[in-house]
């Protein structure tokens, strides 16, 4: 509240100014909902998936009050970026791959999707959200965590039907891991290539080189090195999977433009949670 009050008051006072008015600033009317329950409604809605029309009951407002009060505050919640220790925070994947330079950390990346509506009929781009792994109408986001699952950041979304690989040379991963600081990177099988075009920082299970008769000691010691890579980048599949213990992310029913908010709101808000837990275990 003492961090997000102060903005959502400042948005507002331009918004009024932003407009010819025949009243001065202030009159009229007042907010029947005010900041902290605009708060507490879209952090309900974001981790428990409450519809507008449940959580307007329970305010005693009107649905399309709950519904601008979630759209002026879930950006808010978006931009404060992912806490890696109080009071820093990082908001772009240049700063997580400075970060991990820094603090000499391994960082874990993979792509996930979320469900979204299927795009009305006639559209030209219908197609585009189809995923080709799930076979469902989905956005897709790539996830960046430190060695111990701790989320450091989440990316814009996709259409479904972009790869992982694509995905993060869009976001220029590439360029950034083989001009900035020494980090390594560990990623699925999804991601292969990236290693050669980064000099080495993406490391990736290894390439099965025989395809049928393989020899017992190649299986052997495939097998070896596939499940040692697994027990590593495990922990980015803990961290995704405590971004969807957020309802609103099991299967997204709102707008596709909206996602964007959304899973960077949550991100932010479970990285601050994960520090806050880190501190208060050390203390112990």
């Amino acid at each position: 509240m003492a961090e997000l009050g102060p903005l959502w008051h400042e948005r507002h006072q331009a918004r009024l100014a932003s407009r010819s008015r025949k009243r001065a600033i202030g009159a009229g009317a007042k907010h029947r909902l005010v900041f902290v329950d605009r708060l507490l409604a879209t952090l309900v809605h974001l981790r428990h998936g409450v519809t507008h029309d449940v959580l307007a009951c329970w305010f005693g407002v009107d649905r399309s009050t709950i519904t601008r009060a979630v759209g002026e505050v879930r950006p808010l919640l978006a931009e404060r970026g992912c806490t890696v220790s109080p009071g820093v925070r990082l908001r772009t994947l240049a700063e997580v791959v400075d970060h991990l330079g820094s603090s000499g950390k391994t960082g874990i990346v993979d792509g996930t999707e979320i469900r979204v509506r299927r795009p009305a009929a006639g559209r030209k781009d219908r197609d585009r959200f189809i995923s080709g792994k799930n076979k469902q109408n989905a956005v897709k986001t790539m996830v960046v965590t430190d060695g111990d699952g701790h989320v450091l950041f989440c990316s814009p979304t996709r259409p479904g039907s972009c790869a992982d690989i694509t995905h993060a040379r869009q976001l220029g991963l590439v360029t950034l891991l083989a001009d900035g600081p020494a980090v390594e990177i560990l990623a699925d099988a999804g991601y292969q290539g990236l290693g050669a075009q980064t000099g080495g920082r993406v490391i990736t299970p290894p390439h099965r080189k025989f395809k049928k008769n393989a020899p017992d000691w190649y299986e052997e010691m495939y097998e070896r090195q596939r499940k040692a890579h697994s027990s590593r980048r495990i922990r980015v599949e803990h961290g995704i999977a405590h971004l969807k213990n957020w309802r609103v992310l099991a299967r997204h029913l709102g707008r596709r433009e909206h996602m964007n908010h959304t899973i960077q709101a949550i991100a932010g808000l479970l990285s601050h949670q994960q520090t806050a837990d880190l501190a208060s275990a050390r203390q112990t």
